[in-house]
This record gives structure tokens, C-alpha cells and sequence, in this order.
């Protein structure tokens, strides 16, 4: 009988590849012994009959053996032996098969090729060494979002955060619809393009834009001066300095923050930043009354202070002394004169 198994399971190996293998071994062992054992049990044992012998059949094929169904004559033990021999196969055929799916799905997600099933995360197209890594902790801190890492092909072979369950993985040409469909960037709040140069830039963001014109789309330039022929591509894009990756982030969670920093650092925008020291007998001697009196006479705000010789402090609280001397730095439409500061003692 192992024999015949060992023919019959070779041949089933060619004919019947996957999962269907254990189940042609077991149904062809399950028949053949049954028949069997009908032809060499004394009838009075009952195990032959339909109702006790699959019972019997799946007891001893898993090596369980209650003991309760059992052959009583020599020719129904050789038979009791092949259903054991055949169980063990089919369980080693099954265990096998499972543990190469498993290999299989794990080498392909390893390798992006994995369709992923993900809504309202933020995806980040482009892998720099060091930089990616660096971004993604800033986009996960907190639990803030979920992350699809999309690379070149010829960027990594697999994927270079394995380390990071928050983060999944998708290779391949980042303009390709393969790859925007893999990262279901149809479905996703916030696109982050940050790849090798702006050409590339301006291609990531049309194959972004074609899946999803509604994202919230983020990139870095090395020339921002480029902004404007990405805006034909997508006219609400925000664009970043490339040296300045915390942008990206920040801008990728809280959308609006780059331009902020832009109109900020813009001469001639809508808020620009100016210092000044506060004047002798200045009347406003804590951070909050400074701020409701710029506030409330020129229309500014005040972002931070630095008292003599102390550190920059930012967004201190109301109550913080302001003594004489102390350097206030505010936003306001233009720089506050002197003369109208020292009318505030």
C-alpha cells in the first residue's frame, strides 16, 4: 500500500498542483480503504458501515486513535496502517502548501507587489536613504497616519523599512496606474512626492493627480520656481524646499503649514516677520499683554521673545515677564516704527 501511494501521490503532484493535491490524496485514500476494509472486516465489527467508517477514517488518519472504532482482523490492521500512512501524507502535502502560501505572500509584500486595501492615508512616493526614514517617523508620530512607501524599481529591492508595521510597501514605475492603484492612491487624503529631481516631481504628480484629483498633494522642488507648471497639473499642489523635509510633513498633517512658511519667508507677503527691543518704560511687561497690544493697535502677533543674553523663546506663555531690552519678534504687514513702540510706554 505505501507503495501504490507514493506512485499515486507522484502522479497526482504532476496532474493536480496546489491545494488540490491533499484533497485528491485524501479522497482517493478515503475510497480505497473504505473499500477495502469492507472486503477484509468481519460485518459484525460495523466499522465499514457509512455512518462509523468516516469517523473511524479521520481519527486515524490525524494519529488521534480514541480507540472506540477500531478493525479486529489482520487484513483490516494492514488497511488501519494505510489510512494512517495516507493521513500523514495528506497532512505533510497540506502543511507544505500552507507554509509556501505564506512564503509566497510574505516574499511579495517584502517586494511591493502586494494590492493593498488602505483609505484615508497618506502616501509617500520616492525612497532617499536615511531622508524616507527619517519622514515616515515624523508622518507616523503619535499615530497621526498610516503610510504607503512607494520606490523605483531600481531605487531598493524590497522593502527598506521592514521593521515598520505602520508602513506598508509598493514598488514599481511611480507613474504608472499599476502603482497608483497598488497604493490606492484613489483612496488616500495626502499624496507626498518627494523623488530624485523636478522632472520627475512634475511626472509623479500627473500619474497622482489622474488617480486622485482630489488629494491633498505635497512636493518637494529643488527649484521652486518650478511651482507654477506643477500647479497646470494639479492647482492646489503645495511645494516645498527639498533641503527642508520637516515641511513635508508638517504640511502632509496639517495642510495650509507650507504656505504659511512661505508667505513668512516671502518679502512682500501678506505677513512678514520683524524684531524689536522693547523700548525704556515699556507699559506691557508679560507676553500676554504684549500680544493683546500689538494685537489689537497694529494687527500683529507676536511669535517669540529672547530676553538679554537668554535663549529664543517661542509661543511662551501669557504670564512670561517682558523686562526692558527684551527682543520681541512678530508678523505684521509692515515693521512697526519706533515712535509708534514708544508710544505704548
Amino acid at each position: 500500500m505505501p507503495f501504490l501511494l507514493a506512485r499515486l501521490t507522484r502522479l497526482l503532484r504532476v496532474r493536480l498542483p496546489g491545494w488540490r493535491l491533499p484533497l485528491a490524496v485524501a479522497v482517493v485514500v478515503f475510497l480505497t480503504s473504505w473499500a477495502a476494509m469492507a472486503v477484509v472486516e468481519p460485518a459484525g465489527t460495523g466499522i465499514a458501515s457509512p455512518g462509523t467508517y468516516w469517523w473511524y477514517f479521520v481519527v486515524t488518519a490525524a494519529t488521534v486513535g480514541y480507540g472506540d472504532v477500531y478493525p479486529a482482523s489482520p487484513g483490516g490492521r494492514v488497511v488501519g496502517a494505510y489510512v494512517i500512512v495516507g493521513g500523514i501524507v495528506t497532512l505533510t502535502l497540506l502543511f507544505t502548501q500552507l507554509s509556501a502560501a505564506l512564503q509566497s505572500v510574505r516574499g511579495k509584500r517584502l517586494r511591493g507587489l502586494v494590492e493593498l486595501d488602505l483609505a484615508d492615508h497618506v502616501v509617500l512616493l520616492g525612497y532617499t536613504p536615511g531622508r524616507t526614514a527619517r519622514i515616515v517617523t515624523e508622518l507616523c508620530a503619535e499615530g497621526r497616519a498610516r503610510v504607503v512607501l512607494c520606490a523605483w524599481d531600481d531605487d531598493v529591492p524590497e522593502d527598506p523599512l521592514p521593521e515598520r508595521l505602520d508602513v506598508q510597501f509598493v514598488r514599481g514605475d511611480l507613474t504608472s496606474e499599476e502603482v497608483m492603484a497598488r497604493a490606492c492612491v484613489a483612496r488616500a487624503r495626502t499624496a507626498v512626492v518627494d523623488v530624485r529631481d523636478d522632472n520627475e516631481a512634475l511626472a509623479v504628480a500627473l500619474a497622482v493627480t489622474h488617480a486622485n484629483p482630489r488629494i491633498h498633494l505635497v512636493a518637494a522642488l529643488r527649484d521652486l520656481g518650478r511651482l507654477d507648471t506643477l500647479r497646470y497639473v494639479h492647482p492646489d499642489v503645495q511645494a516645498v524646499q527639498w533641503h527642508m523635509p520637516f515641511l513635508l510633513t508638517e504640511e502632509a498633517t496639517d495642510p495650509g503649514i507650507a504656505q504659511v512658511y512661505s508667505d513668512l519667508m516671502t518679502s512682500g507677503g501678506h505677513g512678514n516677520t520683524y524684531s524689536t527691543r522693547v523700548p525704556s518704560g515699556f507699559a506691557h511687561r508679560t507676553f500676554g499683554d504684549c500680544q493683546t497690544w500689538f494685537g489689537r493697535t497694529f494687527g500683529a502677533t507676536v511669535l517669540a521673545l529672547r530676553t538679554d543674553g537668554g535663549p529664543l523663546v517661542v509661543s511662551p506663555g501669557w504670564g512670561t515677564p517682558v523686562p526692558e531690552g527684551t527682543t520681541l519678534y512678530y508678523v505684521a504687514g509692515r515693521r512697526i516704527d519706533d515712535d509708534r513702540l514708544r508710544a505704548g510706554s
